[in-house]
């Protein structure tokens, strides 16, 4: 495949030469690049950049790129959930990695550093609200993983997971990236977060409809792997993780806890959580 075009129908460039979903090209994406859910949540983490210099809404996707002390850097809205996540990768990989022109995948391979922002539930009573925590390792509960090539890394507590609840597949398991933990201040928490594929049932909460696992939350949460515990849940982070690893870029999940299901709490206060951990992460990653 590296030294052969990739065909049209597998990595669709758009008429103008922008990438299918994301709509951008090249030159639109800095190598430092802020990622958040909501695409609301953009304007909230550019405002703070010293100089926007280009704006484009497509979809649920709205890139802002700018300055920030020096430093050129991208915020990205994905939306919600790893199948997001998995287009968003897929893209913003290949525009660093692929020539657009030429559709031949680059023989000098190139590394973004991706930093998500985004909330979080928290699974620890000990962990309360307005907490941020940064995900050391993240585990998928979803099956986007079966259809790329296995993680070569430890899978220990995916397979308590599975085993707890009897899944009728397989969780997977990925770490962060080291050089970027290591930039992180100690008031940061560090824990192992769950990924999961809905807001409902798979978080445990019932409306209508009863989950299948009963008392999944506290029984992940009371799980004790080698000196790991889960600490949180969401909706992306394990996607990152593992794609990350599989395509050579840098990846960090730093979450505002805004919600404690332990305690049945909620962050009164949670658009200041976010604002407080959108400029912390921008403090740690421009300098």
């Amino acid at each position: 495949m590296e030294n052969q075009p990739i065909p049209a129908s597998e990595l669709i460039i758009n008429s103008d030469g922008s990438i299918y979903h994301l709509h951008l090209k090249p030159e639109h994406l800095a190598s430092t690049v802020f990622t958040v859910g909501d695409p609301d949540r953009v304007p909230l983490v550019s405002q703070y950049f010293d100089q926007i210099d280009f704006k484009l809404q497509k979809r649920e996707f709205i890139t802002h790129t700018g300055w920030k002390n020096g430093k050129r850097v991208t915020v990205i809205s994905t939306g919600m959930g790893t199948d997001n996540i998995e287009i968003l990768m897929t893209e913003l990989d290949a525009l660093v990695n692929v020539d657009l022109e030429t559709r031949l995948i680059k023989p000098e391979k190139n590394s973004l550093q991706i930093i998500r922002i985004g909330t979080s539930g928290s699974m620890q009573a000990d962990l309360p609200v307005g907490t941020m925590l940064a995900s050391e390792i993240g585990i998928g509960m979803d099956t986007l993983m079966a259809y790329y090539p296995a993680l070569q890394e430890d899978q220990s507590i995916a397979r308590a997971i599975q085993m707890e609840l009897n899944l009728p597949f397989y969780p997977y398991q990925a770490k962060a990236s080291r050089k970027l933990l290591g930039k992180l201040p100690s008031e940061i928490k560090q824990g192992v977060t769950l990924t999961c594929p809905g807001f409902y049932a798979p978080q445990g909460r019932e409306v209508r409809l009863k989950p299948r696992f009963d008392r999944m939350i506290e029984r992940l949460g009371g799980l004790n792997i080698g000196e790991k515990r889960l600490t949180n849940f969401e909706m992306e982070t394990a996607g990152y993780y593992a794609l990350g690893k599989l395509l050579g870029h840098e990846m960090l999940s730093l979450n505002a806890i805004v919600a404690n299901r332990p305690l049945k709490k909620f962050d009164s206060d949670a658009e200041k959580t976010v604002d407080n951990l959108i400029q912390k992460a921008l403090d740690i990653f421009t300098q």
